[in-house]
């Protein structure tokens, strides 16, 4: 056997040994490793790492389909260090988490309507926004009329639950003055948007559209140091939208695609799920295509388009986003993403740059 033959054998009977002592000693590295690692996520301050503006996530892309990529409607808005969520679907907490913020420094929540998918993570964001700083006042609950007993109900639900943490963790951990949710209802007068918050540069407008037979509905258009944003929430191609939109740096509007809804009416018809084929026909009638929604981004001449409220899954296929856009990038020739949870959009003040990433 030649010596360097002898010396590879050794230094591969050498790299074993280290593999196994490491395999054998897997959980003490582990641990080893886990440490810091909560030290560093558990420091972290992504606000304090962004530029001054207004930057949106989405929390949420999805609709109540089933989604690996989108969870229900929610969507996270940073204007300077001031932290704004818009609607609670399902896994919001855990997204704005992800997506790098603490819940506990959440200022206000605004609600465009009271569909399940959109208010069904409301009770978890409550207690998350309570735990994670120990807040001492309720979070405020912006939304059209229903807000109120809605709220009601849902603090009655989680009674319980406030009880068993203060007497587990103590008032001083977990104050129990500030538990759950203020309800702060309002009601819109006329189409024009109305300022619900107004602070220095800081502006947050609601306006309503139209998500018939579900009323009130809401969209909302916040404004920040001379950057904009217009949430479109639930609703057909709407005027009101536009209107809102004009010139704005980004819409944010939902989307549901007529050929896949077609597509999946046909397989409900196929396995015998009369009730659901209905329900896929019924839906249409209330949401915007993605064509519409670059209608409305081309004639409001806004900057940037993000589809969210994703209707229906798209199956990991190739070609896939393109079918559901159809022909909306020859309708918007500015920059277009089909929304998926972890999508950030920044909107640098003092400027007309936009630039997106990927959070998770």
């Amino acid at each position: 056997m030649s010596k360097t033959r002898r010396r590879l054998m050794g230094l591969l009977i050498v790299l074993m040994l280290l593999g196994t002592a490491a395999y054998a000693l897997r959980a003490r590295l582990a641990m080893a490793l886990a440490g810091p690692l909560a030290v560093e996520r558990l420091s972290a301050d992504i606000q304090a790492t962004l530029p001054d503006g207004l930057h949106v996530g989405l929390c949420g892309a999805g609709s109540p389909f089933p989604d690996e990529l989108r969870s229900g409607p929610c969507t996270v808005v940073l204007a300077g260090q001031r932290l704004f969520v818009f609607d609670a679907g399902n896994a919001s907490a855990r997204n704005i988490a992800k997506l790098g913020f603490n819940p506990g420094r959440i200022e206000a929540l605004f609600l465009t309507h009271f569909h399940s998918d959109h208010i069904d993570g409301l009770g978890e964001l409550l207690l998350q926004r309570w735990v994670s700083a120990s807040n001492r006042e309720p979070l405020p609950v912006h939304g059209p009329d229903g807000v109120a007993p809605l709220l009601a109900g849902l603090m009655q639900t989680y009674a319980p639950d406030r009880q068993y943490r203060v007497a587990h963790h103590g008032d001083a951990i977990m104050p129990a003055s500030g538990f759950g949710g203020r309800a702060m209802p309002f009601a819109l007068q006329g189409e024009a948007p109305q300022v619900l918050l107004k602070d220095g540069e800081l502006e947050i407008s609601a306006f309503a559209v139209n998500h018939a037979p579900i009323h009130p509905a809401v969209g909302y258009r916040i404004r920040y140091k001379g950057r904009s944003v217009v949430l479109s929430g639930d609703t057909v191609k709407s005027a009101a939208v536009q209107s809102a939109a004009a010139d704005a740096d980004l819409l944010v509007h939902e989307a549901l695609s007529l050929p896949l809804m077609a597509l999946l009416q046909q397989a409900a018809g196929q396995a015998g799920r009369a009730n659901l084929k209905q329900i896929f026909k019924d839906i249409e009638n209330y949401h915007a295509t993605p064509e519409q929604a670059a209608e409305t981004a081309r004639d409001a001449r806004v900057g940037y388009l993000l589809l969210n409220h994703i209707v229906p899954t798209l199956p990991p296929l190739p070609g896939m986003e393109a079918a559901f856009l159809g022909d909306a990038p020859s309708i918007f020739s500015g920059p277009l993403r089909v929304g998926v949870d972890g999508d950030f959009i920044s909107l640098p003040a003092g400027s007309k740059a936009i630039s997106a990433s990927r959070r998770f």
